[in-house]
């Protein structure tokens, strides 16, 4: 600890790219037992600046005193040693294996030269039962669903006995229980002198548990001040340096013919009976708790899984939708949840990016029309204000707003005229967000059917023209008319238990 009471102090961080300075002489620093938020729109530098104290990257200027010492942070390996952990916002864990191998990975216990699987699955099973989480530990990663990856992740961090431990967007994927239990976690940790870094764009948590925040802006140093001090207006315009006065804007649309009717649908046990319509002009929403099958009936609908009964019918025609390709024909655009697995190929640049869903668009008398492509993806992209270099920029260098904004400009490329978009804001900045919607807004305005998956019961219900709830598969509510304007978040939430009683008609 140094004389000032702090056990970490950075000092005039700077780091560069090519092209980029992500960070230009910061500062940042943490005492022992308490949650210090650091917060930005997405392109900041608070992922970069925590990278650089984990030793993930090491090519940095300025300097680091840890514990009173200046030190280098040379590696992830000795950043842990001295006692600094990290969960990544992007999943770091090997699907081939288990839980608690992925846990203890490079460090399993040990009977004479044989792994003590014993031993390693008992400890995997304590430690998730420390954070109320019932994954198997025994359970291939590769079953999980997004948010028990994430719970894994955490576990593998609290694995390491930490001085201080860094969370990167901790509870983009979780349900409200295992934020719940996260927060517990965190007032744990506190009272054991443990400090937290804590990164996040939901403000209400950040006003929930945090103790001071640190905000960046566009690579700088912009201020630190004690959470109590700050409304969230004042965070907001000091993170995106302008007043975000509506954060959910709606535009008046009157709403057009039904685009898509989906009839009494069911798969397994995970969808039973479903039947909902959206129409052109209006967006619809769907909520409910992880698990409720809001996920799976967006796949079934595109034809990424297959159901056992139902029907889809898209303007007046029942379509026989068993394959993505027959959704995108159909007319159907599906903006998956894991946009970094299942919505980009992060290798490849961004014209590619956008132009593999409608390839036949740019096909010329000799093969692809390179200029072609190069002209409307860019086109398409400047449309969503994506902010990159050039086209030529990989899709893994883009920040989550701009990956998502790309993801949105792809499927523009397709025609769609029924666009899901499932968690379109998980893990983007308030400012990013609310361009997202201004989209969304825009596709209304344009007559298409915007169907929209959220975990975030406010966004869902300001953004949403209509919201039909789901619970454990079953559609238990639909709002909408005049039951939207005196709606609270107390009625959505009793048809996403079930505490509610259903009022949906057969």
């Amino acid at each position: 600890m140094s004389d000032n009471g702090y056990l970490l102090e950075m000092n005039d961080i700077t780091v560069e790219f090519p092209g980029v300075k992500a960070l230009d002489k910061v500062k940042f620093n943490a005492k022992r037992g308490e949650v210090h938020v650091l917060l930005g729109e997405n392109g900041a530098g608070k992922s970069t600046i925590m990278k650089v104290l984990a030793g993930v990257n090491t090519n940095y200027t300025g300097t680091i005193i840890w514990k009173g010492e200046e030190i280098v942070a040379k590696s992830i390996a000795e950043q842990r040693e001295r006692g600094v952990s990290i969960i990544f916002q992007e999943m770091n864990l090997l699907k081939n294996l288990t839980v608690a191998e992925n846990i203890y990975l490079g460090r399993q216990p040990m009977k004479g030269r044989n792994i003590d699987w014993n031993k390693m699955n008992q400890d995997a099973r304590a430690l998730l039962d420390s954070i109320h989480s019932n994954i198997d530990e025994k359970a291939l990663v590769s079953t999980l669903t997004v948010g028990q990856m994430q719970m894994v992740e955490i576990s593998k961090a609290l694995s390491f006995n930490c001085d201080i431990l860094i969370m990167d967007e901790p509870t983009s994927a979780l349900t409200e229980k295992e934020v719940d239990a996260l927060f517990d976690i965190i007032a744990g940790l506190k009272a054991k002198g443990v400090a937290i870094v804590y990164i996040s764009h939901r403000l209400a948590e950040i006003m929930a548990i945090g103790d001071r925040i640190t905000i960046f802006r566009d690579g700088k140093y912009i201020s630190t001040d004690y959470v109590k001090d700050l409304t969230m207006d004042e965070m907001v315009a000091k993170m995106v340096g302008r007043d975000l006065t509506d954060y959910y804007p709606k535009v008046d649309v009157k709403p057009g013919e039904k685009m898509l009717e989906v009839n009494h649908i069911s798969e397994g046990s995970v969808l039973k009976d479903v039947s909902f319509y959206a129409r052109g002009g209006e967006i619809t929403g769907f909520y409910g708790l992880m698990g409720a099958g809001r996920t799976e009936l967006m796949r079934a609908v595109y034809g990424a899984d297959r159901y056992d009964s139902g029907e889809v019918i898209v303007k007046g025609k029942k379509m026989n939708i068993r394959t993505p390709e027959q959704g995108k024909k159909a007319g159907i655009a599906l903006l998956t949840e894991d946009r970094k697995n299942q919505g980009l190929i992060l290798g490849f640049d961004l014209t590619w990016n956008v132009s593999l869903t409608n390839l036949d668009r740019f096909m010329g008398p000799f093969g692809l029309d390179l200029a072609k492509e190069q002209k409307i993806c860019k086109e398409l992209a400047d449309s969503m204000r994506t902010k990159t270099p050039s086209m030529k920029q990989l899709a893994r260098n883009l920040s989550g707003g701009n990956q998502q904004k790309v993801v949105i400009a792809k499927w523009l490329n397709s025609n769609a005229d029924i666009i899901i978009f499932d968690e379109p804001t998980r893990g983007i900045d308030v400012g990013a967000k609310a361009e997202i919607y201004g989209i969304m807004n825009d596709l209304k305005k344009e007559g298409k059917a915007v169907i929209m998956v959220s975990s975030e019961l406010a966004e869902c219900m300001g953004v949403s023209d209509r919201i039909y709830v789901m619970h454990e598969g079953v559609m238990s509510g639909l709002i909408e008319g005049e039951d939207m304007k005196g709606l609270t978040e107390e009625i959505v939430v009793g048809y996403a238990t079930g505490a509610r009683e259903s009022n949906i008609k057969a």
